[in-house]
């Protein structure tokens, strides 16, 4: 099993888990595309995106039962991405994705 991440508010994905599907965030939304990170990935994504941000969670999710589409975005890394609404049943793990002191984000083992 290929693992994909996705960085999501708390309220965020409670609404989601209630509704039975993850629509995406405002800016899966805006893009039409909901974005993941692979492992190597993701702690960038969180310092870039979600810095100082404390409501967090991290949520594994099993690649190898969606559609994805890699596409190139920073500094032509290939990221996933998914057109369509994101099944829970794909969910693998959902974890707290706390602030260190040091203001970075401490991230939970990943596995790829």
């Amino acid at each position: 099993m290929a693992s994909i991440y996705k960085i999501v508010s708390e309220a965020e994905w409670r609404a989601a888990e209630a509704a039975g599907v993850f629509k995406g965030s405002g800016i899966d939304l805006q893009d039409g595309y909901i974005h993941f990170s692979t492992a190597d990935q993701a702690k960038e994504t969180a310092a870039k995106h979600f810095a100082g941000q404390s409501d967090l969670l991290f949520v594994a999710v099993n690649a190898d039962l969606l559609d994805l589409k890699w596409e190139p975005s920073r500094g032509g890394a290939l990221f996933p991405h998914l057109y369509a609404d994101l099944p829970m049943s794909a969910v693998t793990r959902v974890t707290p994705l706390p602030l260190c002191a040091s203001g970075e984000h401490r991230f939970p083992d990943m596995v790829d």
